[in-house]
């Protein structure tokens, strides 16, 4: 059996790379330009969480408890400055939360802009739908007016039959004067 060739070119789909045998070995990996903008995001939801507020929370205590009953020798944050080293740490998450949730919700407005485009795209033609709708209706409805006044109805019918028999009933029967 022969082996085929690598596809290259036009012949292979783009973005997929195959090995030597031809078989393809799934998409090439292609850096995300919207990589950062999905952290952002992670970040924001993640920030946003009762259980990043208990993380914190206990971190804080930790720091604090760690700070005022550890022996002297072992304490990095001095209790007495106020802790300066924690919140300093809290400074910096909050300097840079900020910005992050800020990025996130710029791409979800972003997001609903195109979602809005696309709802009011989709209500244009529901009602050009609607409003097409209407009028094949109304013709409907016209032509079946239309229609019925020239349409015998069955009454109409009989009387017209009744009519047309009672006149054959009497060229039929011969007048009284005319009988023998």
């Amino acid at each position: 059996m022969m082996a085929r060739a690598p596809k290259s070119g036009f012949e292979a789909p783009r973005g997929r790379r195959t090995s030597v045998l031809g078989r393809s070995t799934g998409r090439a990996p292609q850096p995300s330009r919207d990589r950062f903008g999905r952290f952002t995001e992670w970040i924001a939801r993640a920030m946003g969480t009762p259980a990043f507020l208990l993380i914190l929370t206990l971190f804080c205590v930790a720091w604090i408890v760690w700070n005022t009953a550890a022996p002297i020798g072992l304490r990095f944050d001095d209790a007495a400055l106020g802790f300066t080293a924690l919140t300093l740490m809290l400074s910096l998450q909050a300097s840079y939360a900020a910005p992050l949730i800020l990025l996130a919700q710029n791409r979800q407005d972003d997001r609903d802009r195109v979602q809005i485009e696309q709802d009011r795209q989709r209500a244009e033609r529901t009602l050009a739908d609607t409003e097409y709708l209407a009028r094949e209706v109304v013709a409907l409805r016209m032509a079946l007016t239309d229609m019925q006044h020239e349409v015998l109805t069955r009454d109409v019918l009989r009387q017209e039959l009744r009519a047309l028999l009672k006149e054959l009933d009497e060229r039929d029967t011969p007048a009284e004067d005319e009988r023998p």
